[in-house]
């Protein structure tokens, strides 16, 4: 797995929270219990506090075009 920073947030039509990756893809971090755990997402400092944090990014393992930028 390639290992990308978190460069910024946003939100989906269906308002869950996305992570911009450093490499132009997107990836959901979603707080989704008890599949799925990530509470520091529900706010605007834990969100701040992962800027930052490497994801793993599928996208780019499949060498998938950009999503933005």
């Amino acid at each position: 797995m390639v290992s990308r920073r978190i460069a910024g947030f946003h939100q989906d039509e269906a308002k869950h929270w996305v992570a911009e990756l450093e490499c132009g893809h997107n990836q959901h971090v979603r707080h989704d219990p008890p599949w799925t755990k990530r509470e520091w997402v529900t706010t605007p400092a834990g969100r701040r506090a992962h800027l930052g944090t490497s994801l793993d990014c599928k996208k780019c393992d499949a060498g998938a075009p950009r999503d933005f930028g």
